[in-house]
């Protein structure tokens, strides 16, 4: 009788215990009766769109992978591209890194959580921020780097919050023209410019004897200048015709070419394909990677080609590789450029006051100077070519960033390209004359 009141109460003792022990799972009845077995809580599903990167926690004693974006007190979210990886082993990566750590220690409530993710597929950037707004808005991510391209879409989709009322930083007169346009969609301020590229000129000072400013320089040096001639976007013609004063819009916004400045590009292609210096071949070439290739195995002369691209190759082989600006109608220095922007994406309003403080954190001009010239970025501030290069190179690289202008519209350069493309292969293959060249064109690109 005695055993039977012991044994009755420590069950009640251990019913006790189970009810006040705060257990980091729940019970559940398993397909065998009386049995139980514990099933861990899990944090809220990303979306199947998304990709599986690890997310990488910065803010604890050590960055260490995790399989979820759980975190302990204010965390928020950054989504970068992986040639931006802070975990990466490159001296730009271990700059962002030691950027984003001295973040935390600044502000030591706050755990940054960094995922990496690509910029196009099924879990690229776009997408992946239009699924997760849609089925799991909770892991959206506060911070996301995107370049323009991918900074439009998102914000036309409404995907990204604009910075208005949030922050002056772009109110600031240290911005170069470009970054202050590429920070800007419409009348609002979508993204905080980060790294800038532009087009320019490289060149192989040992075959060439001085530089040519002009294009009718060009013509007169004989020398073949290498350019992706089938890029399906046509950036170097189109930069030529914006050049010229060309406008690339009519009253309403829809794609517009003027003729009388396309005739001039697609003359000058023909008298430059005449005199050796854009003969038919190059052609072949589509990407910036292509021409590369050429410019340093064959030795051509000169080649249109990217800073970041130039950047990239410049160390391998300094003594003979230089930048110029691209060559223009008039000797003015003129080219387009691009860049990449900090922008919102979270919905939660008290982490996005923390967000827009970690995005002026990381465009600080020192901070920038450093790591764009690690990285091979042109800074987007003008105070901020501190530490960039050397003392020739800075030179020109904020001549180049000062007469740079920022592309068209993603959604315009896919109108307009293609058709601008076809042309130039056609004159340079002289399959066809500069003036049918603009009459096809115009035919498909300006609207009745």
């Amino acid at each position: 009788m005695i055993k039977r009141r012991f044994w009755l109460l420590a069950m009640c003792c251990l019913l006790i215990l189970a009810g006040c022990t705060n257990l980091p799972f729940r019970l559940e009845s398993s397909p065998q009766a009386g049995v139980t077995t514990p099933e861990k809580t899990l944090a809220p599903t990303i979306p199947a769109t998304t990709d599986a990167v690890e997310t990488k926690l910065i803010g604890t004693q050590e960055s260490t992978p995790v399989a979820t974006a759980q975190a302990t007190g204010t965390s928020l979210r950054i989504w970068l591209p992986p040639e931006f990886d802070p975990e990466s082993n490159s001296v730009a990566s271990v700059l962002l890194k030691n950027r984003l750590k001295e973040f935390t220690v600044e502000n030591p409530k706050v755990k940054l959580e960094v995922r990496v993710k690509a910029l196009s597929g099924a879990g690229g950037l776009l997408e992946s921020l239009a699924a997760t707004s849609v089925s799991a808005s909770l892991v959206l991510p506060d911070l996301v780097l995107l370049p323009r391209p991918l900074l439009e879409s998102a914000a036309l989709k409404g995907l990204l919050t604009p910075y208005d009322g949030l922050t002056d930083t772009m109110n600031e007169r240290n911005w170069f023209e470009y970054a202050q346009q590429l920070a800007q969609l419409k009348t609002s301020i979508y993204g905080l410019p980060f790294a800038g590229d532009a087009m320019v000129m490289a060149y192989h000072p040992s075959l060439i004897d001085g530089t040519p400013r002009n294009l009718d320089a060009i013509v007169a040096l004989g020398k073949v200048l290498l350019f992706s001639a089938s890029d399906p976007q046509a950036l170097f013609t189109l930069g030529l015709y914006m050049d010229g004063g060309g406008d690339f819009q009519d009253a309403q916004g829809r794609p517009y070419l003027e003729e009388s400045s396309l005739l001039s590009v697609f003359e000058y292609d023909q008298r430059a394909s005449l005199a050796g210096v854009m003969p038919y071949w190059l052609t072949q070439y589509s990407e910036d990677e292509q021409v590369w290739e050429s410019f340093l195995e064959d030795q051509y002369p000169m080649a249109i080609t990217w800073v970041y691209a130039f950047m990239k190759n410049w160390s391998a082989a300094p003594d003979d590789l230089a930048m110029a600006p691209i060559p223009t109608w008039d000797s003015t220095p003129f080219t387009l450029a691009t860049g990449w922007s900090w922008a919102l994406a979270g919905q939660d309003s008290e982490r996005r006051t923390m967000s827009v403080r970690l995005a002026e954190f990381l465009i600080d001009k020192e901070f920038m100077a450093e790591w764009t010239s690690a990285a091979g970025y042109l800074p987007t501030r003008t105070d901020a070519f501190l530490s960039w290069g050397d003392d020739s190179l800075r030179q020109m690289a904020r001549q180049i960033s000062y007469s740079a202008r920022l592309m068209p519209p993603a959604d315009l350069i896919s109108s307009l390209g293609p058709a601008l493309e076809e042309a130039v292969v056609g004159v340079l293959k002289a399959e066809i004359d500069p003036q049918t060249a603009v009459l096809k064109v115009i035919e498909q690109i300006n609207q009745p």
